[in-house]
């Protein structure tokens, strides 16, 4: 493997490539530092590191923002609008026929996609940045009120998610992996450092615990891999056919359909809903003990009602996006098309109700590991062990960490594939 990491560094296309990657996460992490004129960042800071924050959906934007969020600087907003954007205009290209249209229509069309898209984000950046401004107002962290100061706060957030789209768009032109996942793959690990820190602080208090965590993590760690990878194989025949002289056709392939098809997506929509009650307390004082009470992950009588309603509302997520991100019919026609044929079912709508089936059977099952990596940190957390609140990390960080990971190796793996190199598989 190493002998593989010095046969990618060694070919100058792909050593740009990840130079450049890096580049820009450095370039991007000291944008998240960089504070904005007339925010109190420190204050803000120890007000979001303060219990009456936890489960918000507050906590949950600094979180993927890599503490940015907390600390009011350039990229508070992080990739969070180009994400809901993007979700957006997925949404709308089911539902009005025109967007559809050009969805289907090729590069061009793709390309007039992505210029809505990123118009899209710049709104939604615009009113995300108006909203951080009255939370930041209301908590009394800005050193000027006047309309100057809240025209320079509003712009420098707004321009900040909108070079964040602009980065991560140049990732995916000029670099390695996936923009918006890189991001937030640089977002997420940049805590870890401070949960190392905290570990070596334990040792000497509950080594056991230490070691357990420790354990325990990369057994999860493992988990994680093992289903990313999972995929539930169809087998493809394509039938033989003779174009002038020449014959095609004739191979056997399959379809693949991966357990986690949808990614990480049901967790992001599930700890949004469940994220609101804690969050309207916040903003409610009044409201914020019955809700602590019935509707919390750390409450020590009704913790469980949370638990349930994140496990069901992951589930029903997983089954949403996959139905506006997959559609079973169009790929049994694509198949039909292409003198395709799954073994066993005649083409066309049988195909698509066994492609249906499967995948169906496939998401249950996927939806069942991500409500449990979504669930597991809560039941950590009830133990106590300080250990285990700083190692075992969210299931939407792990997953998107992993599959991070996951991914750039295949970019990288197909990268040397194409000049000969032996790759990781090796």
């Amino acid at each position: 493997m190493w002998q593989t990491y010095k046969n990618a560094w060694s070919i100058d296309d792909l050593r740009k490539k990840l130079l450049f990657t890096l580049f820009i996460i450095i370039l991007f992490r000291v944008g998240t530092a960089i504070p904005v004129p007339f925010v109190d960042g420190a204050a803000l800071k120890e007000w979001f590191a303060q219990d009456t924050n936890e489960g918000t959906i507050l906590q949950y934007f600094n979180l993927l923002s890599g503490n940015a969020f907390a600390s009011a600087t350039l990229f508070a907003l992080g990739v969070n609008p180009y994400i809901t954007s993007s979700i957006v205009m997925q949404l709308l290209s089911i539902a009005i026929p025109a967007l559809e249209k050009l969805q289907k229509s090729g590069p061009e069309g793709q390309a007039k996609i992505s210029k809505i898209t990123r118009y899209v984000t710049v709104a939604l950046s615009l009113i995300t940045a108006f909203g951080y401004y009255l939370t930041v107002k209301s908590a009394g962290f800005l050193f000027n009120t006047g309309l100057f100061a809240q025209i320079v706060i509003i712009a420098s957030y707004t321009a900040g998610s909108c070079l964040v789209m602009w980065i991560a768009e140049k990732i995916d032109e000029k670099g390695i992996g996936n923009g918006i996942s890189i991001i937030l793959f640089a977002n997420i690990t940049a805590g870890l450092a401070l949960n190392i820190a905290g570990v070596i602080d334990l040792i000497d208090d509950e080594p056991l615990a230490v070691i357990a965590s420790l354990i325990m993590m990369l057994g999860i760690i493992s988990l994680v891999v093992f289903f990313s990878k999972s995929e539930r194989r169809l087998p493809v025949q394509y039938a033989k056919r003779q174009v002038g002289r020449k014959m095609y056709g004739g191979m056997n392939t399959n379809l693949p359909i991966k357990v986690l098809m949808s990614g990480v997506m049901p967790i992001i929509f599930a700890n949004a809903i469940t994220s609101l009650p804690s969050t309207i307390g916040l903003l409610k004082p009044d409201w914020k003990e019955p809700i602590n009470t019935y509707f919390s992950p750390s409450s020590a009588k009704f913790g469980w009602i949370y638990l349930v309603v994140t496990f069901l509302l992951i589930i029903a997520f997983a089954y949403f996006y996959l139905s506006i991100s997959f559609n079973p019919m169009e790929v049994a026609n694509n198949l039909k098309k292409n003198g395709g044929t799954i073994l066993g079912y005649r083409p066309g709508k049988p195909t698509s109700d066994y492609i249906t089936k499967v995948l169906n059977r496939v998401t249950l099952l996927g939806a069942f590991f991500l409500s449990f990596m979504a669930i597991f940190p809560i039941l950590m957390s009830w133990t106590g062990s300080s250990s285990f609140s700083l190692l075992i990390f969210g299931g939407t960080s792990l997953i998107i960490i992993v599959g991070v990971a996951l991914d750039t190796t295949r970019d990288i793996e197909s990268e040397i594939t194409m000049r000969h190199y032996k790759g990781f598989l090796e």
